[in-house]
């Protein structure tokens, strides 16, 4: 007889375990019948799962797994960091594509000091609060997961499957490092457990996440939590913010929805003097 392992302690049923049948599935005799694709066990079937008309079952997954796995390690509320990819550290400067990257590589020392400085703040709850999360790739959210490691703590990944191959970054705690198919679902991990939204310079990835952050607290879809740009000068080169003002696109009382800082210890202090609004604690939906 083929041994199986045991079901988990934390069963809420006496009936077989899922692992148990999977288990005693690869030990079945090979016939034509076991080798066709329609009896594999549906949940074990990549190919099944993958169907379109699967897709509603993708996406409640692809929520479900991290939000379950956080909620496990006991991860209560986030910082979250957004920027760019191909902002290098300040010592590999050099190496940068061009002369405004080179310059940009501050911003790299800025998220690593602002990640640092929160992390140091979340010991004093055992690190379940204020974790900071980044999109677990190079650049700025490298940056982002390194402060939070050189603070002994903890950060998040949120990484997504580009055409290109991306590993994350070796500074996200591997137990919080995750991957995602549909950049809705991460995009709305992001926001779920955030307390303040950090956005350093980048490119489309980090205007996509900006604007869509922004609209979520403009309409009331999410409640108002501390909004920081750093880099007035970069920011108000690519945006004409003013100019979406004068047109009457947005309401000037919009422009307060964010703030620009320079430095991390501005950005702490513009946190710390946000003027808090509602009650709510998470992106509505939740």
């Amino acid at each position: 007889m083929t041994d199986h392992p045991q079901a988990p302690s934390t069963r809420r049923h006496p009936l077989r375990d899922s692992h148990m049948d999977m288990e005693t599935a690869r030990h079945i005799p090979d016939t034509p019948q076991t080798r066709s694709p329609s009896y594999a066990l549906a949940f074990t079937d990549g190919t099944f799962m993958c169907r379109d008309e699967l897709r509603p079952v993708r996406l409640q997954l692809e929520l479900l797994k991290p939000e379950l796995m956080m909620a496990e390690y006991g991860v209560e509320s986030t910082i979250v960091l957004f920027g760019g990819a191909r902002i290098p550290e300040p010592a590999k400067k050099d190496r940068a594509r061009t002369k405004t990257l080179a310059e940009l590589t501050k911003y790299y020392a800025e998220a690593r000091s602002f990640a640092r400085m929160m992390t140091e703040r979340a010991k004093v709850n055992g690190h379940r609060h204020n974790v900071i999360v980044t999109g677990g790739g190079p650049g700025v959210m490298e940056a982002g997961n390194r402060g939070a490691k050189d603070a002994g703590g903890v950060s998040i990944g949120l990484n997504v499957v580009l055409p290109h191959e991306q590993a994350p970054n070796e500074y996200v705690t591997p137990e919080l490092c995750f991957n995602f198919h549909y950049f809705a679902i991460r995009k709305m991990h992001f926001l779920m457990r955030a307390k303040a939204i950090a956005v350093f310079p980048g490119g489309f990835g980090t205007l996509d996440e900006m604007f869509e952050s922004l609209t979520l607290i403009q309409t009331g879809r999410m409640s108002r939590v501390p909004f920081l740009l750093f880099g007035r000068a970069f920011w108000e080169k690519i945006i004409n913010w003013e100019a979406l003002a004068e047109a009457g696109t947005i309401a000037r009382s919009d422009l307060d929805l964010f703030k620009f800082v320079e430095t991390a210890e501005e950005a702490v202090a513009a946190i710390d003097a946000w003027p808090m609004e509602g009650t709510r604690d998470h992106i509505d939906g939740r």
